[in-house]
């Protein structure tokens, strides 16, 4: 099934690219993601904010343009391997703006102007990328227990952490967080484990919060689906031209049926994951009764096709295609990454599953 954007988010789309090829091109923002403790441009990210687009999620009247603009915007951040919490951002801002409370709209307004990173802080296993039932609690304004795998935790500015009794919203304290920076295969992310022992304001109780991070939850997964595909996408363009200018025997590499086949293979997965993609966004503004169930089977699908398509590119580059120097193993890193988080493919081919009544 193929989608087509309205007037608008084509704009938006076209607009995003050209920004991002011009401020965050991979070539320039390698140095920044494997040199940088964040890890990120704070600047581009001011930018951003500035921009809306950290607004993305939120209400129309607060800026916001739905889950298709969404979606359009993080397949063009893939395409450029953006480094940097843009998607958790954005989900923290929507989570905010669902949250009771004048300290809960402050760090919302911020967070959506890029002025403040804010976060998400679920996980409490160190063995699994999917929350569990947590352990942490808030009570009388003091909040207690240890988040794994906070992406950019350590440099937020802001948690929103899970917790038995609810959402509490944690500023940073003035020395600090007490983070442990965790090693993960993707140079570009940034996880940290968090451990709270001290002041938070309890933003939404906990049957509010259930509700909260379901919706954090499937926008989640379908902002990583949008990314993979942005990621896909690319790294088929790329693969495309090095085969044609990569010579063996005289002739473009390309020229060989064996590859070609892998080429049009490659391209068979990222075209049936733009349109789950833009299916499970179309889903979530026009048919939410149905957009858990396509959602899921966006992401279900998108890890393993970008698994494909970005293993498929270091193969066609041969030998270089293993090397630091060259991109391929950015695009495959990340997406492995994004495979484990925001409902890995287990976890969502399950929640497809059930959600089909199988």
């Amino acid at each position: 099934m193929r989608f087509e954007l309205d007037e608008d988010r084509a704009l938006l789309k076209s607009s995003t690219r050209e920004l991002l090829e011009k401020e965050a091109a991979l070539a320039d923002t390698r140095a920044i993601m494997e040199e940088t403790p964040e890890g990120y441009s704070k600047a581009l990210y001011a930018q951003l904010g500035e921009l809306g687009y950290a607004a993305l999620l939120l209400p129309e009247d607060q800026g916001g343009m739905g889950a298709v603009a969404f979606a359009a915007v993080l397949e063009e951040m893939g395409r450029v391997a953006l480094p940097g919490p843009f998607l958790d951002l954005a989900l923290a801002a929507r989570v905010l703006a669902g949250c009771d409370g004048a300290e809960a709209e402050a760090w919302r307004q911020r967070a959506a102007a890029g002025e403040a990173l804010v976060v998400l802080a679920r996980n409490e296993d160190s063995g699994c990328a999917d929350p569990g039932e947590p352990a942490a609690r808030c009570s009388d304004g003091h909040v207690s227990g240890t988040k794994t795998f906070v992406p950019f935790g350590a440099h937020s500015d802001a948690l929103l952490v899970e917790t038995r009794d609810g959402l509490a919203l944690v500023e940073r304290p003035g020395a600090g967080w007490n983070a442990t920076p965790l090693e993960t295969l993707d140079h570009a992310q940034r996880f940290a484990e968090i451990e709270l022992d001290g002041p938070g304001v309890l933003v939404a109780d906990a049957a509010r919060s259930a509700e909260l991070l379901a919706e954090a939850g499937r926008l989640g997964a379908l902002g990583a689906s949008a990314l993979l595909l942005g990621l896909m996408e690319r790294a088929q363009e790329m693969t495309l031209a090095y085969t044609t200018e990569r010579q063996a025997f005289g002739v473009p590499i390309g020229s060989f049926q064996t590859l070609q086949h892998r080429c049009a293979d490659m391209m068979l997965q990222t075209e049936s994951t733009r349109s789950a993609v833009y299916r499970g966004a179309w889903a979530q503004e026009c048919r939410p009764e149905e957009a858990a169930y396509l959602v899921a089977v966006a992401k279900a699908w998108a890890g393993p096709a970008g698994r494909f398509v970005c293993g498929q590119a270091i193969q066609l580059f041969g030998g270089v295609g293993f090397t630091w120097e060259y991109d391929p193993h950015i695009y495959l890193k990340r997406v492995k990454t994004l495979e484990q988080f925001h409902g890995s493919t287990r976890t969502q081919t399950q929640a497809a599953l059930d959600l089909a009544g199988n």
